[in-house]
């Protein structure tokens, strides 16, 4: 990131230059047959990795999940991307220029840069994946991260047309954005998958072109070579890459294994290299040991875990039973216990890196949880609480964490919470369909800046309020923040936001996010992006 951009949002980047384990890396010995001294020909270099589940979709206008996300960083590039110090730096643009007011930019495309069927990456590309993301037809749940772009709104809410979208190519090799009001961290915002470019022939020939491996067409680093569903994905080095001297790795072999324990003892085997984030999860018994050993590392990225309630329907559409529930929770207990990390408890929504108030908003209080479970449940008419389930996707540190707040929320509040653990796929369904009761959600910035954890919550229709929560005011501040110059002013204005949903609660925000994972000295420059995420262009395995 330009230093100009990062005074300009107030933030600061984290990131990790990580190192890993490699098996059955080496040189292959000369033939007995062949000349003495002939040098001898190198292995191809490939890195083993795993993942929790089946990617959803390959397609950046459509995944929402992290497993995909990592999929898509190799397949694809964006105008921007990370270098091997964090810092934000051009990719697919070569140069870049912004109006003194952010409210224009304009992005010159690499002339080298090609699709990995070697087609010329154009402006155009990316003229058509914004409108395309944006149509109402295409049901893209980050949308709204586009919404900075003037008509995108209007467009993607019917209330619009794709020719008032403010993007267009004002040539073969240069994209301007206008925006609707000053968004001084745009160019973060163009590394996001939904703002990469898209192979219209490919994508309008195909409505399942990005879930097959034969069928993707991409403009990164790698290329996917094999797709063998719910079982292991390959990627080989894009020879169509602008950059692809800096691409070390031949290959890249993804297996898919849902089972962290399992995961943990093939890294252990030899079978992986990388154990934990972003691969997987490490399960949360082996995490003291591994503390012991001085040999865990913990990733500290923006983001945070939470409960979401369901607020559509009794009994968490009462403000004052949210309350309860989240000022019940014991977090340090649950950090200290479960997650064993040392992480900071989280007392606000948006993480206390982003500066808007590192003491948070509210603290646990088991007596004042009590009298507002007993107001919340006469505000409502009810005598005896009714049955609620919470429920988290299958891992063992979800399973555990869901049964120390099953425990807290009896012994503080009298209330039997019953549990539900889901397959991944079918969780994030019954998330984003609001069909539960109380939910686990864990959020993780998109680019720096508060209004990433906020406006998510400004439509009730939004594609991640899972809480289904509105509120006036807060839509009104936020909508004040877009069009606010002044930093310390919008500052100001967003906290007054995050005051409302804190006060209101339509989650109870637990801890702040930080990722252990293991490794040993044969990976080299893989990178953990700074808002999280992997990133395999410049890995390299020792032999």
């Amino acid at each position: 990131m330009k230093k100009a951009l990062a005074c300009a949002t107030g933030l600061a980047l984290l990131f990790g230059i990580l190192t890993g384990c490699s098996t059955s890396q080496g040189t292959a010995q000369p033939n007995e047959n062949s000349q003495s001294g002939a040098a001898a020909e190198a292995k191809p270099m490939v890195l083993h990795w795993s993942i929790n589940s089946e990617p959803p979709s390959l397609d950046p206008g459509i995944a929402v999940d992290a497993d995909s996300f990592d999929m898509i960083y190799a397949a694809f590039e964006g105008l921007t991307s990370y270098d091997l110090n964090g810092e934000l730096t051009n990719a697919t643009a070569e140069s870049f220029t912004a109006s003194p007011d952010f409210t224009k930019y304009t992005f010159k495309i690499r002339p080298d840069a090609k699709w990995s069927n070697g087609d010329p990456v154009t402006a155009h590309d990316f003229v058509y994946a914004i409108k395309r993301n944006l149509d109402p037809k295409t049901a893209s749940e980050y949308a709204y991260q586009l919404y900075y772009i003037k008509g995108g709104e209007e467009y993607n809410t019917g209330k619009g047309s794709a020719d008032d979208v403010g993007v267009k190519a004002l040539d073969d090799h240069t994209v301007e954005f206008t925006l609707k009001s000053p968004t001084p961290f745009f160019r973060e915002l163009t590394f996001f998958p939904t703002l990469f470019p898209l192979h219209q022939k490919t994508v309008e020939s195909n409505p399942q072109w990005a879930a097959e491996a034969a069928t993707i067409v991409g403009n990164g680093p790698f290329i996917m070579e094999e797709w063998e569903h719910k079982v292991k994905i390959a990627f080989v080095k894009n020879d169509n890459y602008w950059d692809k001297e800096n691409v070390k790795l031949d290959r890249l072999e993804i297996s898919m294994i849902d089972d962290n324990n399992t995961a943990f003892s093939m890294f252990e085997n030899g079978d992986f290299d990388w154990g934990g984030y972003p691969a997987s999860t490490l399960p949360p018994d082996v995490i003291p040991s591994l503390k012991d050993a001085g040999t865990l590392m913990v990733a500290s990225n923006p983001g945070t875990q939470s409960v979401v309630f369901n607020t559509t329907k009794p009994p968490f559409n009462n403000k004052k039973i949210r309350q309860a529930f989240s000022y019940s929770i014991d977090r340090q207990a649950i950090i200290d216990n479960i997650l064993q990390t040392g992480v900071p408890a989280a007392y606000g929504w948006v993480p206390s890196s982003m500066g808007l108030k590192p003491e948070g908003f509210f603290k646990e209080d088991p007596q004042k949880a009590k009298q507002l479970l007993e107001e919340g449940m006469k505000e409502l008419g009810l005598t005896t609480f009714p049955s609620v389930t919470y429920t988290f996707d299958t891992t063992d540190m979800n399973k555990k964490l869901a049964e120390a707040l099953q425990d807290q929320w009896k012994q503080t509040l009298g209330v039997d919470v019953k549990l539900y653990t889901a397959e991944l796929k079918v969780y994030r369904d019954m998330r984003s369909q609001a069909n539960f009761d109380m939910i686990r959600f864990q959020w993780g910035a998109d680019f720096n800046d508060p209004i990433n954890f906020l406006e998510m919550f400004r439509d009730k229709t939004g594609g991640n309020n899972h809480p289904d929560w509105e509120n006036p005011k807060f839509k009104e501040l936020i909508d004040q923040s877009y069009s606010e110059p002044d930093l310390e002013k919008r500052k100001q204005i967003l906290l007054e936001a995050e005051t409302i949903l804190m006060e209101e609660m339509p989650l109870a925000p637990i801890n702040f996010r930080g990722n252990p994972y293991v490794k040993n000295d044969k990976v080299k420059d893989f990178v953990i992006f700074p808002l999280g995420g992997a990133y395999f262009k410049y890995a390299s395995v020792a032999e």
